[in-house]
């Protein structure tokens, strides 16, 4: 009779299990547009970090990201069991958060000299930190604060997926989504980043491994500033859909507008990229017209 207890309790564990398995393989299908935009992000975060503390700063960034879904998880059970209404509002918060950060980056590089690729921050609107420590500090904290707001939708969008399900199956998944997507994306940051670093050492063999070492040095500057611009468009497409979103309904009209295939898809993005920069230019023009307004006080 035990015997056959044991037997039921094990089939029960895994069944569970692979409910958990599939509904994890399903979220992180749903999530894998974030994740591109996430990796985008952060990659173009740490960049410009000494050499010697680009892995030290991605590691801090991935301790961070930890800790915003260790926050996020359980604050996004506990709000779909008592406060469902609350996660769209607090989405489109963080979506015009990501906006904004994306228009004042748009802006500065316009700003300043020559308005491109490493211009330097208008002084007047950013001050230089006093030493290279606060200026890792300041980054490593913008990098987590811009987390907080793709792991917000990481979590969402997980829970949407395992809406209705047991709360034991719910808290398997989502904390499997939150490892995966945490060591996926800063695995791959770690990498991006000593990808001039792997070229060197390459360049230290002879024949093709110092050619491919060569050709990895010359590339790394090119793909840096290319991820800047992904990271700011990701900025832009992440917060504007946010903000497209958040009326089910009329995002439902829209979309069943949209021409099939691949075209409805660059037309939404467009849309999303649209309705980022516009909303991210409208709160960094609020945001310093209240400043001024403070400042003649």
């Amino acid at each position: 009779m035990a015997g056959a207890s044991l037997l039921a309790l094990l089939d029960d564990i895994t069944s569970v299990l692979d409910d958990v398995a599939a509904l994890t393989k399903v979220a992180a299908t749903k999530t894998g547009g974030v994740l591109g935009d996430d990796l985008a992000l952060n990659a173009q975060q740490v960049a410009g970090v000494r050499a010697s503390r680009e892995l030290p700063v991605v590691w801090a960034v991935a301790k961070g990201s930890l800790r915003n879904k260790a926050i996020l998880v359980p604050a996004a059970l506990a709000l779909s069991a008592f406060l469902p209404a609350a996660i769209g509002p607090l989405l489109v918060v963080g979506g015009l958060y990501l906006c904004f950060e994306g228009a004042e980056k748009v802006v500065e590089r316009m700003a300043g000299p020559g308005g491109g690729h490493g211009a330097a921050r208008p002084a007047a609107a950013a001050p230089a930190p006093a030493d290279a420590a606060a200026a890792e500090r300041d980054k490593v904290r913008g990098a987590i604060r811009t987390d907080f707001v793709l792991s917000a939708e990481i979590t969402v969008l997980s829970l949407g997926v395992v809406a209705g399900r047991p709360l034991a199956e719910q808290v398997m998944v989502m904390v499997a989504i939150a490892l995966l997507t945490t060591v996926g994306v800063y695995g791959a940051v770690a990498a991006i980043v000593k990808f001039d670093d792997a070229g060197a050492w390459l360049s230290r063999f002879g024949g093709g491994r110092a050619r491919l070492g060569r050709r990895l040095v010359a590339a790394a500057p090119w793909l840096m500033r290319g991820l800047t611009v992904v990271g700011t468009l990701a900025m832009f497409l992440v917060g504007g859909g946010l903000l497209v979103h958040a009326d089910a309904a009329a995002h439902a009209w829209f979309d069943a507008r949209l021409p099939p295939g691949a075209l409805g898809h660059a037309v939404a993005l467009g849309t999303h990229l649209v309705a980022g920069l516009l909303a991210g230019l409208v709160v960094l023009a609020a945001l310093r017209a209240w400043r001024r307004l403070r400042a003649g006080r």
